[in-house]
């Protein structure tokens, strides 16, 4: 289920700030260092640190 567009231009990486994109059921971090995977449940998006994947 996509997020609404208003909601992802406003929703940052809580670790970095940057911005986020939608990958598939994922908020990607866009920063270069960062690159945290945060998933989104029932069309929610989980952006604690604890809960993101990092990147392989």
């Amino acid at each position: 289920m996509p997020l609404e567009a208003g909601l992802l231009e406003i929703l940052a990486c809580p670790a970095c700030h940057s911005p986020l994109h939608e990958e598939g059921d994922e908020l990607v971090c866009e920063g270069s260092e960062c690159e945290l995977a945060y998933p989104v449940r029932d069309g929610i998006p989980v952006l604690l640190v604890d809960e993101a994947r990092r990147p392989a």
